[in-house]
């Protein structure tokens, strides 16, 4: 716990584009897909030295061929509203906050969605890890976890790394924890975001304690997957963490967030999971 998406990410001179207009941030996406001029052109109904005047600063595009070249190269939705801002638009998608009434329908459906994953974990979090629901399944991992990690807001990423959290349980913490870190590298170039910067030099520090003696699994199982394996109450149980986000989001919040399923690796973690949550 946990593994948000990668996402796709920005060019790493994006940020210092921003002042220059929004001709070398399409120029910087562009060539990060790896994608010619010809061919973005082909894609956006436009023409390669329409696309090559508008990376140049020469020919100012229309809020719609902003858009039209986001969609095609992939730009996650809040570069979108940032390289509008860069054409001098205002930005096309709202960030709307979670708790708002709007998206109680959405708040509601992903509740239904995790409580019905039970007795297998499940949790909601969004681009900073926060998590913003979780159902029985995580509740039984966080037996013993000391009050101060789990005062609001929850952080999956302080809860599953930090010495008094679930890391000396976790039995193959190295390589977990080097997936964890490897995944928030890539969601860091995808936001250009500093909290984030800062949450990942922060767990990242965290000591690394031994590994947590305890049981081994019965019998040894080919995973077809990196598992998370941790110890509770002296099992061991293996899970493969799946993702789930929204497709076509039209919200900064919605586009961000993940619904994260522990997936049981092994039937031994299946029948555990299933007596203790019927």
């Amino acid at each position: 716990m946990t593994s948000v998406p990668p996402g796709n990410a920005a060019p790493a001179d994006a940020t210092a584009a921003t002042g220059r207009g929004v001709g070398p941030l399409l120029r910087a996406w562009r060539e990060q897909r790896r994608v010619s001029q010809l061919e973005l052109a082909l894609r956006a109904d436009s023409s390669a030295r329409h696309i090559s005047f508008i990376e140049t600063g020469r020919s100012r595009p229309s809020e719609e061929m902003v858009l039209r070249l986001a969609e095609h190269l992939q730009v996650p939705v809040r570069e979108r509203n940032a390289l509008l801002l860069a054409a001098g638009y205002a930005p096309h998608y709202p960030e709307t906050p979670l708790d708002d009434p709007a998206l109680a329908a959405l708040r509601a459906g992903m509740e239904q969605l995790i409580q019905g994953y039970e007795p297998y974990p499940a949790l909601v979090v969004d681009a900073m890890y926060d998590v913003h629901a979780a159902n029985r399944g995580i509740l039984m991992l966080l037996d013993d976890i000391p009050e101060h990690l789990l005062r609001p807001p929850l952080n999956a990423m302080r809860l599953t790394l930090h010495p008094e959290g679930l890391a000396p349980r976790i039995r193959n913490l190295r390589e977990w924890r080097g997936h964890l870190l490897a995944q928030m590298e890539r969601q860091i170039a995808l936001h250009r975001s500093g909290p984030l910067r800062e949450l990942y030099e922060e767990v990242a520090a965290y000591p690394v304690p031994q590994d947590a003696p305890g049981a081994e699994p019965d019998e040894p199982v080919p995973y077809f997957a990196l598992p998370m394996q941790i110890e509770h109450e002296g099992r061991v149980l293996s899970f493969i963490s799946s993702i789930s986000t929204f497709n076509t989001p039209m919200d900064v919040t919605v586009a961000e967030l993940a619904i994260e399923t522990l997936l049981p690796a092994d039937p031994a973690t299946v029948k555990y999971l299933q007596s203790l949550l019927p």
